[in-house]
C-alpha cells in the first residue's frame, strides 16, 4: 500500500477506496476494528522519521520541512490541478479515494475538458441567453415552419444537465466520428463534416455552390445530429427531408468508417409526391428548375443524379479522408477545392503535392469520372510559357506546345525506362518556385518552338503574364483571370459515360493565384476554373504522409 500511501495520504485506511475493492464485506467489517496502518506504512513512516532525525542532526537543529500530500492541498487547488488532465485519465483518478472523486463532481473540471478537447462553448446553465443557436438557428435551419416552442420540447433538459455527461455519454463515445469523411454514394460520393456545434453532434454535408458560381462560399445542410435528449443517453436523430428532425442510428462499422441509418423515412417524402420533391431538390442542388435548363443532355444527368442519389434515404457508408500535408517548397497550399466540369455542374476537388507531381483528386464526382478517381495530374518539372496574347488567340498554337512538351515527356519516360534517369532527369525540368534563377543554358534554343519556351524565366512573385482562353475553348465560367502567374505541362482524365475507356489526355495547368488555377483540356477543348474552399475543418489532418498516401489508394480502388 505504500502506492497508494505516497498518492493520497490516506493508505490502506477505512475511507481508502483502492482497499476496500480488494475485500468483501466480510472482510472489511473485520478491517473496522484495525488500526489505520498496516507493517508498510509503519515502515515507511519510521524510515522517513529516522531520516528526518538524521537531517535535524547534520543542520545542527534546522528541522526538514513537512511531508504534504494531494489530500492537503485546499479543494480549488485541486480541481485546477485535475482540469488540467485529459478527460480520459480523470474516472482512474477517481479511484484513488473518497475525496479525488468527490472533487471530481465538480462541473467546471468536465466543462474545461469539453471546451479545450472538443471546442464546446456552450453554457448549460444560461442557454436560454447564450445558445440561440441550438433553438431558433437550428430550427431555421432544419424546417422554418417549426415554432419554437414546439422545437423546445424536443431539446434537452439543460437545466438538469451536467458537463461529466455530456464529455462521457455524448463527446468522448462518438469522438471517432469527427472530422472529415467521403460518402458512398456511387459515382457522386460527397464531403461530410461532423463537427461539434454548441452542445451537438453533428454532420454537415458540404455542398458546391450553385453552377457556375465557383467563387461562391460553400453550402451546406445537416444530415444528422446527436445530443443528449436525457442524461446519460445519447439520442441520433435523422435530419434528412423537410418535417424536421426524427430517429436515426449511427454505427461505427470499423476504424475510419461508420454509417447512419434513418428509422423514419416517410419523414423524407413530401405530399406532393416525388415530382414535388424532386423540384425541391433541383432548387437547392442547382438554384433554378428544370424549364430554366435548355440543355437537354444536362437535364437528363441532374434527372439521372436526383434518381440515384434519393434511393439511399440518408442510410449511407462513410469513410474518412484527410486533408493533404503542406510543406515548405509546395507551389501553393493544398486543400480543397471548387471546380467546373461542364454540363455536370461544379465538384470538389482535392488538390495535393507528392514531389515533381501534383494531383487532383476528385472529393464529389460524376457517371464519367467518379468520385475518389484523379481527374488532373501536373508535372511539375514542365514549365509552359504560353504564346504571347495574340497567340493565345489561336488554339492550334497552344496546342502545338502543349504536344511538343508532351513528346518531350514521352523521350523521358522512355530514357527512365532503359535506366538511364539520370539523363531522363536533366531534360526540360524547370523549378516550380517563381522566384528562381532560370538556368544557364536552355534545353533548347529560344528559336526553336514553343516547348523551348518552358525555359524562360518565370513570372516574379507579385507579377503576372495576360491569360485569355483561345477561341474555341469553352467554359462554364467567364469570369475567370486575366493574368496567370505560371503554367505546367499536365494531363486530365476523361471517360465515357459509367467510366468506361478512361485515359488521359495533355492538358495545361494554369495558376492563378494562391487560391484559384484552371485546366484546359486540349482534347475537349474546354477549360475548368476551381477556386478554394474558405472552411476551417477540424479532426481533418492526417496523422502522418503515409496515411494520406494510404487514404488516396482506398477512396480510388472504391471506384475503379
Amino acid at each position: 500500500m505504500a502506492v497508494c500511501a505516497r498518492l493520497c495520504g490516506v493508505g490502506p485506511s477505512r475511507g481508502c477506496r483502492r482497499r476496500q475493492q480488494r475485500r468483501g464485506p466480510a472482510e472489511t467489517a473485520a478491517a473496522d476494528s484495525e488500526p489505520d496502518t498496516d507493517p508498510e506504512e509503519e515502515l515507511i513512516e519510521a524510515g522517513s522519521a529516522a531520516l528526518s532525525g538524521a537531517g535535524d542532526d547534520r543542520s545542527a537543529g534546522h528541522s526538514s520541512p513537512p511531508r504534504c500530500s494531494l489530500l492537503e492541498l485546499p479543494p480549488e487547488l485541486l480541481v485546477e490541478i485535475f482540469a488540467s488532465l485529459p478527460g480520459t485519465d480523470l474516472p482512474s483518478l477517481a479511484q484513488v479515494c473518497t475525496k479525488f472523486r468527490r472533487i471530481l463532481h465538480t462541473d467546471t473540471i468536465w466543462r474545461r475538458r469539453c471546451r479545450e478537447e472538443y471546442g464546446v462553448c456552450e453554457n448549460l446553465r444560461k442557454l436560454e441567453i447564450t445558445g440561440v443557436s441550438c433553438r431558433d438557428v437550428y430550427a431555421k435551419r432544419i424546417n422554418p415552419r417549426v415554432k419554437s416552442g414546439r422545437f423546445m420540447r424536443i431539446l434537452p433538459d439543460y437545466e438538469h444537465m451536467e458537463y461529466r455527461d455530456v464529455y462521457t455519454c455524448l463527446l468522448h463515445r462518438y469522438r471517432h466520428i469527427l472530422g472529415l469523411w467521403q460518402p458512398d454514394i456511387g459515382p457522386y460520393g460527397g464531403l461530410l463534416n461532423v463537427v461539434v456545434d454548441g452542445l451537438f453532434i453533428i454532420g454537415w454535408m458540404y455542398l458546391p455552390p450553385h453552377d457556375p458560381h465557383v467563387d461562391d462560399p460553400m453550402r451546406f445542410k445537416p444530415l444528422f445530429r446527436i445530443h443528449l435528449m436525457e442524461r446519460k443517453s445519447a439520442t441520433v436523430e435523422c435530419m434528412y427531408g423537410h418535417r424536421g428532425p426524427h430517429n436515426g442510428h449511427v454505427q461505427i462499422v470499423k476504424k475510419d468508417e461508420f454509417s447512419t441509418k434513418c428509422n423514419q423515412t416517410d419523414h423524407h417524402r413530401m405530399s406532393g409526391g416525388r415530382q414535388e420533391e424532386f423540384r425541391t431538390w433541383l432548387r437547392e442542388e442547382w438554384g433554378r428548375t428544370l424549364e430554366d435548363i435548355f440543355h437537354e443532355h444536362m437535364q437528363e444527368l441532374i434527372l439521372m443524379k436526383f434518381i440515384y442519389t434519393s434511393q439511399y434515404d440518408n442510410c449511407l457508408t462513410y469513410r474518412r479522408i484527410y486533408l493533404p500535408p503542406s510543406r515548405p517548397d509546395d507551389l501553393i497550399r493544398p486543400g480543397l477545392f471548387k471546380g467546373t466540369y461542364g454540363s455536370h455542374g461544379l465538384e470538389i476537388v482535392m488538390l495535393s503535392f507528392h514531389g515533381k507531381h501534383a494531383r487532383g483528386t476528385k472529393i464529389t464526382g460524376d457517371p464519367n469520372i467518379p468520385a475518389g478517381q484523379q481527374t488532373v495530374e501536373i508535372d511539375l518539372r514542365h514549365r509552359i510559357q504560353l504564346p504571347d496574347a495574340e497567340s493565345l488567340h489561336d488554339f492550334n498554337e497552344l496546342s502545338r506546345v502543349v504536344l511538343e512538351v508532351r513528346e518531350q515527356v514521352r523521350q523521358e519516360q522512355e530514357k527512365e525506362q532503359e535506366g538511364g534517369p539520370e539523363d531522363a532527369e536533366g531534360l526540360g525540368r524547370q523549378s516550380p518556385q517563381p522566384c528562381e534563377e532560370p538556368p544557364a543554358e536552355p534545353a533548347q534554343a529560344p528559336g526553336d518552338g514553343g516547348a523551348a519556351a518552358a525555359a524562360e524565366p518565370p513570372a516574379q512573385s507579385g507579377q503576372g503574364q495576360p491569360f485569355v482562353l483561345p477561341v474555341g475553348v469553352s467554359s462554364r465560367n467567364e469570369d475567370y483571370p486575366r493574368t496567370c502567374r505560371m503554367c505546367f505541362y499536365g494531363t486530365g482524365l476523361i471517360a465515357g459515360h459509367g467510366f468506361t475507356s478512361p485515359e488521359r489526355t495533355p492538358g495545361v495547368f494554369v495558376l492563378f493565384d494562391e487560391d484559384r488555377f484552371g485546366f484546359i483540356w486540349l482534347e475537349l477543348k474546354s477549360f475548368s476554373l476551381y477556386s478554394r474552399v474558405q472552411a476551417a475543418f477540424r479532426n481533418a489532418d492526417a496523422p502522418s504522409p503515409q496515411a494520406f498516401e494510404e487514404m488516396l489508394k482506398n477512396i480510388q480502388s472504391f471506384t475503379s
